[in-house]
């Protein structure tokens, strides 16, 4: 499996919502934070598109798309001197396939989603910029496809249609990552960035498909078809980090995965990541999650919804006390208030 692929289907996007959004006349929106990650195009029409703390507002015309990956309140005009109406009193959320239409439509019509990540989801959005703008023509024909069967689906509703629509945004989302990954990185540095560097990329290709591998720098580098210095140094330029660091922080985010969704034993978790000792991996989690295994999973398992049972308790496993905010936000929970 490619990095990309790896790192999404570890995080597993899933939607909250997909619909469509017909404004008409003058209009101007203010959206409030959100989780995760919003992708949306545009199929008709224009607006503006300013993202709290971004250092400009951005153009988007029928055929572009775009991400929201910050979080960040955002407000969408068809002039952003015009005074912000809030989304929440004009809007029902979620959406659900829905097409909401304010002051009659016909002005911009757009489409597309927003998707809830699991686990630590900065590994994904700490690396993107507040808005991610496709706005070439070739970048518009990859999306077209998408494009224009969600808008079947969305206003021909058919028995299943809602699914459809769905899975159409997931693809949305992987197809305008690939793009955004292809553009000029500009010194961006993020393992995102590093995927559009062959030699870098392939190594990393060959930690996530072997992450329990007691890989060495010389193995990667030769992967990598480079000499050993001149690949750390490279690799620490593009990723951020060196190979080394890159493979303990993504076993650990597997291991927080499996910690989360399934009953094995640390021991076993620990065993099939490459670690022989409980202890090691213990030691290695706790550096990289800020907390150890066993109190990563009672930390889980505390801001689980009531009446819902982790696999741990379906094993017979039970739960603990509710940990302190700072390491739940360590540990990537969404902390609110």
């Amino acid at each position: 499996m490619d990095p990309l692929s790896a790192v999404l289907s570890l995080l597993k996007p899933r939607s909250y919502t997909s619909g469509g959004m017909d404004m008409g006349g003058d209009w101007s929106i203010q959206f409030g934070p959100h989780d995760g990650i919003k992708c949306y195009a545009v199929v008709s029409g224009e607006c503006w598109l300013a993202v709290d703390g971004a250092p400009e507002s951005v153009h988007v015309s029928a055929g572009d798309c775009y991400l929201l990956p910050s979080g960040r309140r955002f407000r969408m005009a068809s002039d952003l001197s015009l005074p912000p109406v809030d989304a929440q009193t004009i809007f029902r959320f979620p959406l659900n396939g829905a097409i909401a239409t304010y002051n009659g439509g016909g002005a911009c019509f757009g489409l597309g989603g927003h998707f809830a990540l699991s686990g630590d989801s900065s590994m994904l959005l700490k690396v993107l910029p507040p808005i991610v703008h496709l706005a070439k023509e070739s970048d518009r024909a990859a999306m077209r496809w998408c494009l224009e069967r969600m808008m079947q689906e969305l206003r021909d509703p058919q028995p299943g249609g809602y699914l459809i629509a769905q899975q159409l945004t997931h693809m949305m989302l992987v197809q305008a990552l690939r793009l955004h990954l292809a553009e000029p990185a500009n010194g961006s540095v993020g393992w995102l960035f590093a995927l559009a560097d062959k030699q870098i990329s392939a190594a990393m290709s060959c930690i996530h498909n072997e992450p329990a591998r007691r890989w060495t720098l010389q193995q990667l580098a030769e992967e990598a078809g480079m000499s050993r210095s001149s690949f750390a140094v490279k690799f620490k330029e593009t990723v951020g980090s060196s190979p080394m660091e890159y493979l303990t922080r993504w076993r650990m985010l597997l291991a927080a995965d499996k910690l989360a969704n399934s009953a094995e034993p640390v021991s076993a978790i620990a065993l099939s990541l490459g670690y022989e000792s409980e202890s090691a991996f213990s030691t290695a989690f706790k550096r990289e999650m800020g907390c150890s295994p066993r109190q990563y999973v009672r930390g889980r398992d505390a801001t689980r919804l009531p009446g819902t049972t982790s696999p741990r308790e379906a094993k017979g496993g039970s739960r603990d006390a509710r940990i302190p905010t700072s390491q739940k936000r360590d540990m990537g929970h969404p902390v609110h208030g």
